[in-house]
């Protein structure tokens, strides 16, 4: 069987994430007992009781998704469970390198906090949007993204699988964006409820802070390959990791070609590791024929257990 591990991103998050893994398992409280030393207040207090609205703040969301992601490979990683590949969307790529030893979990807390601040301020004072185009492909959501331009900067931030596709800019070019793409003959155009528009080249002053912040840390050689946002292609050298991870904050996401990479490359396998399910959505969507487990909480953690062929014997 061959595995790959792949890592949600912002948006994932929900209010008690982790708090059942936590409670029965001592690698998963191990985890976010670390993040709250290293960040200096209690992460894991909002991971598990706070409001939705404190969690969705860009600066607590990151390290709050990482912090969860890594109590759930932990657990994993305790029983043996090791992938073949990973991969991760967005800010979940740091998971993913954490997963494959190319940085320390501590130091990737520090960086995806401040990369959270980064992009929130990146954006500060402008009006701006996001919305999911559902039922067009690239090359028609790139012409309506050209021609909504007078209104504004407009642009793919998501390839998330075939026919979801996220356009991100200014509020006005956003809008026009999804008008043009309903005449286009969209299923549905959708406003998404974030705070920037991520992965656009509205990002590019986060981007030139985070080169900043990735120079102070130590990034060494994976262990495994991680498939990049920005290339779609396995990286593995501390070079390109820290390259693709600055222009990843202003490059579109290609996650349905990340995923077909995976699939190029021997995956059958993939297990979402960390808050919620939409990643085992896109990817059935992108590769039909793949299997799909994922882990978020003892239930879910018994039943991939089961599907990988792994004891289920807990972990205390």
């Amino acid at each position: 069987m061959s595995v790959a591990f792949v890592f949600p991103g912002q948006g994932a998050q929900y209010a008690g994430m982790g708090k059942q893994l936590a409670a029965a398992f001592a690698p998963a409280r191990d985890a976010f007992r670390r993040a709250d030393e290293v960040l200096g207040f209690p992460l894991s207090r909002l991971c598990w009781e706070g409001s939705d609205e404190e969690l969705r703040r860009t600066d607590i969301t990151q390290p709050a998704i990482l912090a969860t992601s890594m109590a759930c490979l932990t657990v994993l990683q305790a029983r043996g469970v090791a992938p073949q590949m990973a991969a991760g969307l967005s800010l979940g790529e740091y998971t993913a390198l954490v997963c494959a030893g190319a940085i320390r979990y501590e130091d990737a807390l520090v960086v995806v906090r401040r990369r959270g601040e980064f992009m929130q301020e990146a954006a500060a004072g402008r009006r701006t949007a996001m919305a999911a185009i559902l039922g067009l492909d690239a090359q028609a959501v790139r012409g309506i993204c050209r021609a909504a331009a007078t209104h504004g900067i407009v642009e793919p931030s998501n390839f998330n699988s075939p026919g979801q596709i996220v356009i991100a800019g200014d509020e006005d070019a956003v809008h026009e964006g999804m008008r043009l793409a309903r005449e286009a003959g969209a299923k549905r155009a959708v406003p998404l409820p974030v705070s920037a528009p991520f992965h656009t080249s509205l990002m590019r002053p986060a981007a030139t802070r985070l080169a900043e912040a990735l120079s102070g840390i130590p990034i060494v050689p994976a262990t495994i390959p991680v498939v990049s946002n920005v290339t779609a292609q396995p990286v593995r050298e501390p070079g390109d990791i820290r390259r693709v991870l600055v222009e990843q904050v202003a490059s579109p996401v290609r996650w349905d070609e990340s995923v077909r990479a995976m699939r190029d490359a021997g995956m059958t396998t993939f297990v979402e590791v960390g808050p919620g399910t939409t990643l085992s959505g896109l990817i059935r969507k992108t590769v039909p024929a793949a299997r799909m487990v994922h882990v978020q909480d003892p239930e879910s953690l018994h039943e991939a257990c089961a599907a990988l062929e792994v004891s289920p014997s807990d972990v205390a």
